[in-house]
């Protein structure tokens, strides 16, 4: 039997390649992400999370699961917010990732705890976590309606998932968006990450990502309620999160 395929940027691979291709993006670029990111947005990528973090509503002693936690954004809040009462884990897939976001971590004083896995496989025992994240990381997985049951299912009842990730722009500003995505962010990789491919992947990958209402219907699908997204800079990013009941 032949092995199935997925979709890895505008390219058809076998599904075993995917995760390899992926990391190999990852690992090229880990150390200047963080640099990439203010520039590729003009610093809005820190206006998407400061949402996502707030929308979180993270409480003292709450479990927290950060997943494709890359340099420790999110699991930086959210460990603040949770206390030493709370239990903050920081994971990506990317084992280079998520050295930059444990070492950027511990600079400020926080040692979380810290796991290298894959999101359609979490280690973790269901019903534990009272938050679930993943921001700018689920276009990459290879299974998404299998990452998102994994998310649902270590969720506590009443506990909810946030997805930030890249999404459909508003139709007016789509052509100016397709040129910056496929002239500027290669050429700025080059640039600054000396990488021109994994950020014309990153602009290919954003296209192949379902969109806003195709998302929340997947979020449906893994067993999350009341499911709703919010738009961020006309539909730039969307920040989708959904409660698991029961």
């Amino acid at each position: 039997m032949s092995e199935e395929k997925t979709h890895f940027g505008y390219q058809t691979v076998a599904e075993s390649e995917k995760a390899t291709k992926v990391a190999e993006v990852f690992h090229s670029v880990a150390s200047r992400y963080d640099v990439m990111n203010d520039l590729m947005s003009g610093g809005l990528h820190r206006i998407w999370k400061a949402f996502t973090i707030s929308r979180a509503a993270i409480r003292p002693g709450m479990r927290v699961l950060d997943i494709a936690g890359g340099t420790g954004d999110l699991a930086r809040a959210f460990a603040r917010q949770a206390g030493a009462a709370g239990e903050v884990w920081l994971t990506d897939i990317n084992d280079s990732m998520l050295r930059v976001g444990r070492d950027r971590l511990m600079d400020d004083g926080l040692i979380l705890p810290t796991a290298v896995c894959d999101a359609e496989r979490l280690p973790f025992p269901d019903n534990y976590f009272d938050r679930v994240s993943v921001a700018f990381g689920l276009r990459n997985m290879t299974h998404k309606e299998r990452a998102l049951a994994e998310m649902t299912r270590v969720l506590k009842p009443g506990g909810k998932l946030l997805v930030l990730e890249f999404s459909r722009v508003a139709k007016p500003l789509a052509p100016i968006y397709d040129w910056y995505s496929f002239k500027v962010l290669p050429w700025l990789g080059k640039k600054v990450a000396g990488d021109a491919d994994s950020y014309r992947y990153l602009a290919e990958s954003i296209r192949m990502h379902p969109d806003q209402e195709t998302l929340k219907t997947m979020l449906g699908e893994a067993g999350l309620s009341r499911v709703q997204y919010f738009n961020l800079s006309a539909g730039l990013t969307a920040l989708h999160e959904g409660v698991k009941l029961g």
